[in-house]
Parts: C-alpha cells; structure tokens; sequence
C-alpha cells in the first residue's frame, strides 16, 4: 500500500473502531471527519502514467459512509442524472456489504467504477448533500463518487459482479451508434428489455471518449474494458472498425439490416479551432488527436508505440476545461519542460472541475490568466516557434453567466512555445448529418431530439450524448442514454 495511503487507512481503522456497532445521531454523523483520499506525489505521478488517485481503503470508506444523514428526502438523488438511489448504496457501504451497493448502483447506472472516478459529483450528487449545506462547503459534502468508485473497484477485484438479469428474448433488434457513456447505458436498459442490441464502433476500440479522450492517469483502461465486457456478457455484440455514415448509412440499416430502432450516440468529435494565422503549423494539436494519440495508441510508450509522440519542450494549451487539463498534465508527463494554461478569463470562470486544477497545479503547469492567444508564428522550418498573446479583462456576463471576455489592444507580447493544443471544445459528429435525409439539427449542428424521449424527426431513430448535448460530462450523456432506452422499450413494443 501507498505510504500515504497507509497513513490515511491506520487513522480510519482507530476511528472505525470508536464507532463501529453504536446507533450515531446525526450531530455525531456530522462530527464525522471528511476521508481525505490518498493520491500520488506530484514529483512521482509526472513520471509514469498510473492513476493519480489512489482512491479509499475499507476502513475509510465505512467511515465516510457514517457521514451520510440517510436523509429521508433523498436531495442527492435530485442532482443525478440517471437517478442512482445514492442513501439505499451508501447503506450498504457502511455495513461492508460492497456487492449489494454496487447492485443498487447497477439497477441506475452501468458504470459505476468510471463514474466515481471522472463525474463532476461537486456539481451534481454533492452539491444537494445536506451535509456539504450544514457546512456551507460542497467540499464537505459525503464523498458520494469517491465511495462509488470503492464499492465498484472492491466488487470487480474480489469478483463479486453479478451480470443483470435479461428479459426473454422479445423478437426486436437495435443498433447502437457509437460505443461511448450514451450508448453504453441505452444498450444495457435495451438488452435488459430482451431484445437484440449491436453496438458499432468506428474506432479498433469500443469505449468512445471513455477511451480516447481521458488519460490513463485519470481513469485505467482496463475498466472500461472491464465494463463493456458486462455487456459482452449481456449478450450485446459490439462491432468494431464499422463507421456508421460510411459503411452503412441509417437507412440502410434500417433496410438491409433489418434493425427496428437506431440509437445515435456518435458524439462530439469534431475539434473546433480558433481560426488564427498560423494554426496549421507543424506542432497544432487538437487536444482530440492529442489525447487520442496518447490514450488511445500508447504513443507514451516510447520504446513500443508504433505511432510516437511529437516531441516538445514548451507547450501552450488554449483553454481551460477538463480537457485541456487532460491535455496539459499529458504533456508534463510525456516529457515537457514547460507547459502553460492559456486562458482568457480568471481562475473563477475556468469550466475544469476545480479537482483537476489543484492537480495540474501541483505538477507544475504554468497557468497564464486574462490572455488570449492571437497568432501563432512558425520558425522557417514550419514549425511552431512562438505564440503572440493579449491581455484581456472581463467585461459583462455572457448568456452563460460568465463575464464575456475583452482583448486589450495594444497589448500584444510574444512568448516561445514549440507546440500548440488547442483545447476549446468539440462540436457534434457530422457524419451521420451529411447521410441521413430528414434528420433535424441544430445551427451547431447537434440532433434535435424530444427533451422526453430523446425521439429525433425520424421514426425509429434516437439519439443521445454528446450528439446532442454537444460536449458534455459522461453521467449526463448516461442519463441521456437511459431515457433514449425507455422511450424505445415503450416504442418497440409497439411493433
């Protein structure tokens, strides 16, 4: 065990001791100390890939489980966006039965072990905690994702998983566009139902931005695997280096294949770029063909990867979303001396989860407020050589709530940069747009879908995700895929 984690898991054990067996008030409850969870130093994590959260030892999560009110109202419940039933699991954490809180989590959620590990639970479960609301602190709410993530982790390791139950087989077929969070829980709920579920993939690996955009130090590949082999085992079959839109459009598969309903959960992967003078200098990235590069086909195994990494010394990063941490902390630890935040707001306004700034700033990215990148200057080998910035300050909100952003001219200064990453967000997958007659989208070019049943303007075809959220969290896409199931259940027994 991890000498920090250890540390952590001796002070758990003595306290569990104290309250194990004793009927605790809510105002011992909340006397409870919030489990601080154990992560690799930062001068160690900047050298490997290994995840950086070490996550809770047994005792730890029985203790920080104590803190949960098991209030009778359930508010947790109200900020999930697929509904987990988050009290009833944290329950069963306590009393050390791992197994039946992952059940629990399963009945909403098929993903519990990525969830509790990449959700933006501050955001979401934990800002409605009447604990985190007592203390005023959302940091001090029940650490419900981190306990999610030790129930998942401990039932997965001891081989404690049950396979959900799948109905008789109802005669009906669906095809699954994409293989990422959406498509992942829209597969399970229809398989659950009996029918048969294809899943097509465009990429050599199923798993959608689960596997190409977050960084192994973020959340294992062999978890995700992990979790599609669930569905393997649910009898859904996932088709590989089959790319919707190409190889067969929609109508097609609704015509040639026979499929009675079509899920779309394509996502957002078309990188968007500033439109500067010098952006297709030798060593722009998009953060996607970046992250995709690294996570996706190893290139951080230097001595193995049959696709290397760009080599960099000073990497500027436009943007400041989680993405553009997965980005930043990427290219600290393939190798860069050098690597900077660029953003034109303040730290207040970045849309990363604020956990995600602490660690980039413990290893060391450089982060460079109220600037704007405004040209990017190639030496005369083509290659990136320095970027010229502004200075900005904020002026009225935007239709965000944000305060828009304003370039002060006049303040133009050069920094020396060898690689861009530009990391401002994707839009929608167009493929399918470009093939399919009569789908409606929007003037961003996301699907239009009924809020209810995410129905799309074609009969039979669903669509969920980013594809229609643009880019979202991964819970919200799930809750997206899981209503899309619902809704085709209900329409697939019409047939």
């Amino acid at each position: 065990m991890h000498p920090k984690k250890q540390l952590l898991d001796d002070a758990a054990k003595l306290l569990l001791a104290e309250l194990e067996g004793k009927e605790l008030t809510a105002r011992e409850r909340n006397q409870i100390p919030l489990q601080e969870m154990a992560t690799q130093d930062p001068s160690e994590r900047i050298l490997n890939m290994n995840e950086v959260a070490l996550g809770y030892t047994e005792a730890q999560v029985r203790i920080e489980a104590m803190r949960c009110l098991q209030c009778k109202t359930k508010p947790c419940v109200k900020g999930c966006p697929v509904g987990i039933d988050i009290p009833a699991f944290i329950l069963e954490a306590e009393k050390g039965n791992y197994a039946k809180a992952v059940s629990i989590i399963k009945e909403s959620s098929l993903l519990p072990s990525v969830c509790g590990r990449v959700c933006p639970q501050e955001l979401q479960c934990q800002m409605y905690c009447t604990v985190g609301k007592a203390k005023k602190d959302v940091e001090q709410s029940v650490s419900i994702g981190r306990i999610e993530r030790f129930v998942a982790d401990y039932t997965r390791e001891h081989g404690l998983d049950e396979i959900p139950h799948v109905g008789d087989n109802s005669g009906k077929s669906v095809a699954i566009v994409g293989s990422g969070p959406a498509s992942i829980s829209a597969a399970a709920d229809l398989r659950r139902e009996g029918h048969r579920v294809v899943l097509f993939e465009a990429l050599h690996k199923a798993g959608g931005v689960l596997v190409y955009g977050i960084p192994e130090f973020r959340l294992p590949k062999e978890i995700v695997e992990y979790e599609l082999e669930i569905l393997r085992k649910m009898g859904v079959e996932i088709r590989l280096n089959y790319l919707v839109g190409k190889t067969r459009t929609v109508d097609e598969l609704f015509d040639k294949d026979g499929f009675d309903a079509i899920f779309v959960g394509s996502g957002a992967g078309l990188p968007r770029f500033l439109d500067i003078e010098g952006e297709n200098s030798i060593g722009v990235f998009s953060a996607n063909e970046y992250l995709t590069r690294s996570n996706l086909m190893k290139a951080y195994a230097k001595t193995n990867a049959l696709t290397p990494m760009y080599r960099s010394k000073r990497v500027a990063v436009f943007g400041a979303g989680n993405v553009a941490m997965d980005a930043a902390r990427t290219a600290k630890r393939l190798g860069a001396e050098v690597v900077s935040i660029i953003y034109r707001r303040t730290e207040a306004e970045m849309p990363a989860r604020r956990e995600e700034i602490a660690h980039a700033k413990e290893e060391g990215i450089e982060f460079l407020y109220l600037l704007a990148p405004k040209r990017i200057i190639p030496g005369e080998d083509g290659r990136v050589k320095e970027v010229e910035v502004i200075e900005c300050k904020l002026g009225p909100e935007d239709e965000d709530g944000r305060r828009r952003s304003m370039m002060i001219e006049g303040t133009e200064s050069l920094r020396s940069y060898d690689t861009v990453i530009v990391a401002i967000g994707n839009d929608s997958n167009p493929l399918i747009k470009a093939t399919t007659d009569g789908i409606e989208t929007s003037h961003k070019g996301t699907f239009i879908v009924d809020p209810s049943t995410c129905a799309t303007s074609l009969e039979g075809v669903y669509a969920g995700g980013d594809i229609v959220l643009g880019a979202a969290t991964v819970i919200l896409a799930m809750g997206q895929g899981r209503k899309a199931a619902r809704a085709m259940n209900e329409y697939l027994a019409t047939l």
